[in-house]
């Protein structure tokens, strides 16, 4: 029995063991701001590029219309994502400068999985299974001991989509596409003691009991992405994708951390991109990608508010300061011959952390802003596509400035800053074959 047969006859079991794999503890991948730079190992070597290109069965992960137009395939793979996350305190009036690692957890394993059918010439339907993103941190010497707080420090934050979607090519020129974002995402913290105190003049939380050490909770919601391709010219293909908000149930076990009463949807999120074929063997790709963080309260909140008397939990309360990200995405796809194509690409995007949020963002410091990407793919003598994708996300640090307030317990926290920083190596590979 082939791969590809074994597949075909399983695939009921291969998605749910798809999705339990997904979710396992520590799933996390943080490069655009929190979200996942790409999917997949064909997208990931193009670094992400994909709302015009798309390239396989994980398409409407990125723009559904692209649904109808890869053809009838399967495609499995799986990311090995590296981080290196750390900060470091200075200028404190409560200890020495100190630096702290947050490599607790090191490696993380992240497997993706799409399906694609045509019910007809014009109309397909697929579902593509992916983690969308997140964030993890592990503080085994804790920055905010000096403060008060015990134990390991750090978040863990881990978000799975399961994306169903139905795609019509209008014309030979033009498609569109509908997908349902189907998530679960699933968060921890630890350590934070220091920030759910009740003394005067708090509380800085509007429940301390469930702020920090609650194990891990998990939200569900739903949204809706949208999208469309059109090829403008015989060389020239546009191509543009918007996602709601999705909305997600609360985090009951963090209530009193995150603002709304334990609200963490997942923000809307929109772009538009060209795909242009220079030569029979060279196609040229760009995406625009942005990202609204700064509309998810418990994300785009500044901590000023906790200072002006508004506590952690409460109706549009504190959160980590995050602004909105735009990233600019290029790469080059060349099909050296018959079986073998081969890929690069470079992005830069808006830093979502400003430096006077320094402080929280130790927890979170998804700096970075410069990714490089190189991958292939080989095409076996039975059709079936192996391919590969390495990326490396250049290390940003972000310098406080004033991001540590001023005072002493609990009115403050002795000053200084923290200064934040992230780099990250990123592995994909991937098997997938036409129906």
């Amino acid at each position: 029995m082939t791969l590809e047969e074994f597949i075909l006859n399983k695939p009921l079991s291969l998605l749910a063991g798809a999705i339990a794999a997904l979710v396992v503890p520590g799933v996390t991948h943080a490069t655009d701001g929190y979200f996942s730079h790409g999917y997949g190992a064909k997208s990931q070597g193009i670094v992400g590029v994909g709302i015009a290109f798309p390239q396989d069965a994980l398409a409407a992960a990125t723009n559904p219309a692209g649904t109808v137009l890869v053809g009838d395939r399967v495609d499995l793979g799986m990311t090995w994502f590296v981080p290196r996350r750390g900060a470091e305190i200075v200028g404190n009036g409560f200890g020495p400068d100190a630096g702290y690692e947050g490599n607790g957890k090191e490696n993380f394993f992240i497997p993706d999985l799409g399906f694609i059918y045509s019910l007809s010439p014009t109309l397909a339907v697929g579902v593509a299974v992916y983690g969308n993103g997140g964030m993890n941190t592990e503080y085994h010497d804790n920055p905010f001991q000096r403060f008060g707080s015990l134990g390991t420090a750090g978040v863990d934050l881990s978000q799975l989509f399961v994306t169903p979607s139905l795609a019509y090519k209008i014309n030979e020129q033009n498609a569109i596409g509908v997908a349902v974002n189907f998530a679960y995402q699933r968060f921890q913290a630890t350590g934070l003691s220091a920030f759910a105190t009740t003394a005067p003049p708090g509380p800085f939380s509007v429940d301390p009991g469930h702020f920090t050490n609650q194990g891990y909770d998990s939200a569900t919601g739903w949204g809706i992405r949208i999208g469309w391709t059109g090829q403008v010219t015989p060389d020239l293909t546009l191509g543009a994708t918007y996602a709601s908000k999705t909305r997600m149930s609360q985090f009951d076990h963090y209530q009193g951390l995150f603002a709304d009463g334990g609200s963490f949807d997942i923000p809307a999120n929109y772009g538009v991109g060209a795909t242009y074929r220079a030569t029979n063997a060279l196609t040229l790709a760009a995406d625009v990608k942005r990202i609204e963080y700064s509309d998810i309260d418990a994300v785009g909140n500044p901590l000023a508010k906790l200072l002006a008397g508004q506590p952690f939990g409460s109706s549009n309360g504190p959160g980590f300061g995050w602004r909105d990200v735009t990233v600019f995405k290029v790469g080059a796809s060349y099909d050296y011959s018959d079986q073998l194509t081969l890929r690069a690409g470079f992005s830069y995007g808006s830093q979502p952390i400003p430096d006077d949020q320094t402080f929280l963002n130790i927890l979170a410091p998804g700096v970075i802003q410069k990714h490089l990407s190189v991958g292939g793919t080989w095409t076996t003598s039975s059709g079936g596509e192996w391919s590969l994708a390495y990326t490396h996300g250049f290390k940003e640090t972000v310098n406080g400035a004033g991001s540590i307030p001023p005072g002493f317990p609990p009115a403050g926290f002795g000053g200084g800053d923290a200064n934040v920083y992230l780099s990250e190596d990123i592995f994909a590979i991937s098997y997938g074959w036409k129906l």
